[in-house]
């Protein structure tokens, strides 16, 4: 098993994407980047901690690649935008790729750039890449949200803007299986 640690605005909705894929063992909700232990969701919020809301992802790499997972993450998030995603702004929820070693590195450097001469969007590619540190799983009501909260979430997948971005962008390419 692997890790991959990914942020891409609200975490919410970066869990349901990659939560429905085969050889996906986990995904968590938590906090990374920041300087302060074991910081609360307010706190992240404030923005004072320096943490970026982001999803830990266990994978068994025989079954759902890392490189898949770079596919999925980049069809959730608007690859374009460093001040935040959709409706959320501000550094937590600023878009970032998590290496756990020099393999995903180079990978997610590859996927970007591929990205980026694909033409599919007319901005330059923003999204970080960088060493994955320490990890915070965020606290239980956060966890598989969508899940515990469908109307809450459906309405804010909608209403962010990030449904209609990524239907706009990734069409069919997106759609649940």
């Amino acid at each position: 098993m692997e890790k991959a640690t990914f942020a891409g605005g609200c975490f919410w909705c970066m869990v349901k994407p990659f939560d429905e894929q085969e050889g996906i063992i986990s995904v968590i909700s938590g906090y990374t980047g920041g300087t302060k232990p074991n910081p609360t969701y307010e706190e992240v919020c404030s923005g004072m901690t320096g943490h970026t809301e982001a999803v830990q992802i266990t994978f068994d790499p025989k079954k759902f690649p890392y490189e898949k997972l770079l596919n999925v993450f980049w069809q959730q998030i608007d690859p374009t935008d460093a001040g935040g995603q959709f409706y959320d702004r501000g550094t937590s929820y600023m878009p970032a790729i998590f290496y756990h070693n020099d393999k995903q590195k180079i990978l997610a450097e590859q996927s970007k750039q591929n990205l980026q001469n694909s033409g599919r969007f007319n901005k330059p590619i923003v999204v970080d890449i960088v060493p994955a540190s320490v990890f915070y799983p965020a606290e239980e009501y956060h966890q598989q949200y969508y899940l515990k909260n469908p109307g809450h979430y459906n309405a804010y997948h909608e209403g962010s803007g990030r449904a209609g971005f990524i239907k706009k962008h990734w069409g069919d390419l997106n759609e649940p299986k």
